[in-house]
């Protein structure tokens, strides 16, 4: 796991492909649903307005990009 990784997402690329893109949610919602489940904790996690629930939060965003990301390269390709 580079530095870049350990800090922005908490886990490599690899293993947010792994967990997220190939998640039975994605199978069967979409990326769009995963997407919208990681929003939705980014925001719970907010609310609790501690160093470490903020900085998770703000993980989960930046999966949530890295995710629609990938979705725009993938559309590119196609």
């Amino acid at each position: 796991m580079t530095d870049f990784e350990l800090n922005c997402y908490g886990m490599t690329e690899a293993e947010i492909r792994e967990e997220y893109m190939n998640s039975l949610t994605a199978r069967i919602g979409g990326l769009e649903m995963v997407i919208m489940g990681l929003l939705s904790d980014a925001q719970e996690l907010m609310s609790c307005n501690t160093a470490q629930t903020q900085n998770q939060a703000r993980q989960y965003m930046n999966i949530a990009k890295f995710l629609l990301t990938e979705m725009m390269a993938a559309k590119e390709t196609a």
